[in-house]
């Protein structure tokens, strides 16, 4: 293949969309090809892709970081109603989660207070009545909304460090869907850097954390898709190394009532998916921050959502469009990351 060719690579996110744009590298300095694997898992498609000097290596660390894929799932998932994670709701009361298991309570207990509680992964309860309504098409009853909003408040929660136990109360669920894709993205690029590979990129449905940029080029390139579209992108695209990147919009999962249109993403003080029309996008140090920011942020008005993000030394920038206008609201830092 021509070594000035340029693959795409749709790669899209219950939350939004983002497109990649890799460079095929056949670089004789480098004497590195470029792999690209590609499984389903933790419900969507699971890319990795990297930059090796042997395809059996190659081969053999994709297997690994799939096999770690698994099993950050058997623990994580509110779907399997196998996993450590739905045992643990189900038991309620005092716990000892595993060392996984409570590396993503902690991550999302800090995410919690940072947001002021607009990111909340206590909201099991209310996700399985949304998901229902979506799959069903029928718009929730109030009354169920008003009881799953009792069993949701991280704050009810308690954590005991000494011991590494929690008491969660009994009745309450937990969800990790908005920070457990980014934090299985970020381990894998981690664990390839460990293995020697320098150049990697992990995408967990669209949440993606990266190392290195491809071998003779400044980054990794990212475009972002505009409000309410599922494959038209705005003009510019990013350029990124050795960060994290997740958008959060509604192009894909959403339940439309009385001409209103209800995201998936909840907002655990009201109980109701949000309505505003807009794609988030954060660009931080790592995927699980980026994960759960994308979610918070597009919970929380613009300035608190901006504010929030620089707190988090992260970069933000929510697009809107208004009649028929793309609006951009952005941190200050967040143009430094835009390709030239």
């Amino acid at each position: 293949m021509d070594s000035n060719a340029i693959n795409h690579y749709l790669l899209s996110r219950h939350t939004g969309l983002l497109i990649l744009s890799l460079l095929t590298v056949s670089i004789g300095f480098t004497q590195l090809q470029r792999f690209r694997f590609s499984e389903n898992k933790m419900g969507s498609p699971f890319n990795i892709i990297f930059y090796a000097d042997d395809s059996l290596k190659a081969m053999r660390l994709a297997k690994e970081c799939y096999a770690q894929v698994d099993s950050m799932n058997r623990v994580l998932s509110d779907y399997d109603s196998t996993s450590e994670l739905n045992t643990l709701c189900r038991n309620a009361g005092k716990q000892f989660p595993s060392p996984l298991l409570w590396d993503l309570l902690l991550l999302s207990q800090k995410a919690f207070l940072q947001s002021h509680g607009a990111f909340d992964v206590s909201v099991g309860n209310l996700s399985r009545i949304w998901r229902k309504a979506r799959k069903e098409k029928k718009f929730p009853d109030s009354g169920l909304i008003r009881q799953a909003l009792l069993l949701t408040g991280f704050q009810k929660i308690r954590f005991n460090h000494a011991e590494k136990s929690i008491y969660i109360p009994a009745g309450t669920r937990l969800d990790f869907g908005g920070i457990a894709k980014g934090y299985a993205a970020q381990t894998l690029v981690e664990y390839l850097r460990s293995k020697g590979i320098l150049h990697a990129l992990a995408d967990a449905g669209g949440d993606m954390a990266m190392t290195d940029a491809p071998p003779g080029t400044r980054g990794w390139t990212v475009g972002v898709n505009i409000p309410e579209t599922t494959d038209e992108l705005l003009a510019k695209r990013l350029l990124l190394k050795k960060r994290a990147v997740a958008t959060s919009g509604d192009a894909y999962q959403y339940i439309e009532h009385e001409g209103k249109k209800y995201s998936h993403i909840i907002d655990p003080r009201t109980g109701y998916g949000i309505q505003s029309q807009k794609n988030v996008t954060v660009i931080a140090g790592d995927g699980a921050t980026a994960d759960w920011l994308a979610t918070a942020c597009s919970i929380l008005p613009i300035e608190e959502a901006k504010q929030l993000a620089s707190k988090m030394h992260a970069e933000l920038m929510v697009t809107v469009v208004e009649n028929d206008i793309v609006i951009y609201h952005k941190t200050k830092g967040f143009d430094r990351f835009w390709k030239p």
